[in-house]
């Protein structure tokens, strides 16, 4: 008995470990949520945006590496900000490096968000998804045969929380390319919008107002992005008129 036991322990702590990354995410982001909202806010921008300015047209290859370690932090750990953070990366360095410096930033920190759960309970829950023979294979062979356009809508839907749509692709198994791609192509459209509301950020707080992020939900922003979004479900929605059987 006590040979078995020995022999079982080797196997039972490189299992537990596997989890420690998603644990930390999850733990770094339940913290960050009671302790970072008033402290990353476009107030705090605004008090400092002199000292920003200042540093960038010193330093400008500094500010943007911090800027987008920062960034990735924020996705990677699911901290509050994003929405900031993308602002900000127009206000600082433009409509075209601010969109770059955003969408690689976010993309990088998705990814942090996809191994960490990929290499955890990812791991767990696509193995017992694949030995079952209930909905959830099911469902699971739909979505690998629809990957790319199931991970667009996830990316181009306003409804659908980044996080969510980091985490849910890790846990079924979807092929990392697939995730990489969708994932830096599906958030280019809102990342030019948030940039774009950055880049006007100066004449805003000039004139003593907040930014409106309202924006977002204004019919000649939302149309193009519902207009993908219907691109995106076009192949699924083809598929079920041939009577395909997919999710």
């Amino acid at each position: 008995m006590n040979d078995i036991s020995d022999s079982d322990k080797p196997d039972q702590r490189p299992s537990l470990w596997r989890h420690a990354p998603l644990a930390a995410i999850l733990s770094v982001a339940v913290l960050g949520a009671f302790t970072l909202g008033d402290l990353i806010n476009f107030d705090t921008l605004r008090d400092n945006r002199e000292a920003l300015l200042a540093f960038r047209d010193a330093n400008f290859a500094g500010l943007a590496l911090a800027f987008i370690a920062i960034y990735i932090v924020i996705v990677a750990f699911s901290l509050p900000g994003a929405a900031v953070a993308s602002v900000t990366g127009g206000f600082l360095f433009g409509l075209g490096l601010g969109t770059v410096f955003n969408v690689l930033s976010a993309s990088l920190g998705a990814f942090a968000i996809f191994w960490a759960a990929r290499l955890g309970l990812g791991q767990t829950l696509a193995a017992r998804i694949e030995t079952s023979d209930g909905t959830l294979k099911r469902l699971k062979n739909g979505l690998h045969d629809n990957e790319i356009s199931v991970l667009f809508l996830m990316r181009l839907v306003p409804a659908v929380p980044f996080f969510v749509a980091n985490l849910l692709p890790a846990l079924v198994g979807v092929c990392f390319v697939n995730f990489a791609l969708t994932t830096v192509l599906g958030i280019i459209p809102g990342a030019i919008v948030f940039t774009w509301i950055g880049v006007g950020l100066g004449e805003v707080f000039d004139r003593g107002e907040r930014p409106d992020l309202s924006l977002l939900w204004e019919p000649q922003v939302l149309a193009p992005i519902l207009g993908l979004c219907l691109l995106a479900a076009l192949p699924l929605v083809i598929k079920a008129l041939r009577g395909r059987k997919d999710i």
